[in-house]
């Protein structure tokens, strides 16, 4: 075994060892969030209490709100050839 092969196995590869044993120390050493005061509060929800309204409709069509126009008619697509070359003739 070459020595830089040890080197980077007991060195480099310990990095990420070492990132997720200082996350866990973080976490336990973390002070946890102050709750908010329940006096400061209304008590109530603080979703709104009446629903969105929904969203305006598309315009109408015509006067009286015809139906929507017919789609065009399709077009059959076209078809590829093979181009005759010179080279492939011989």
């Amino acid at each position: 075994m070459n020595a830089w092969t040890f080197i980077y196995l007991m060195l480099v590869l310990k990095i990420p060892v070492a990132a997720m044993a200082w996350i866990v120390w973080w976490a336990v050493h973390k002070t946890p969030e102050a709750e908010p005061d329940p006096q400061s509060s209304d008590g109530g929800s603080q979703r709104d209490r009446h629903p969105r309204r929904p969203f305006p409709r598309g315009p109408r069509r015509g006067a009286h709100g015809e139906i929507a126009p017919a789609s065009p008619p399709r077009t059959r697509p076209a078809v590829a050839r093979v181009r005759q070359d010179e080279r492939t003739e011989r």
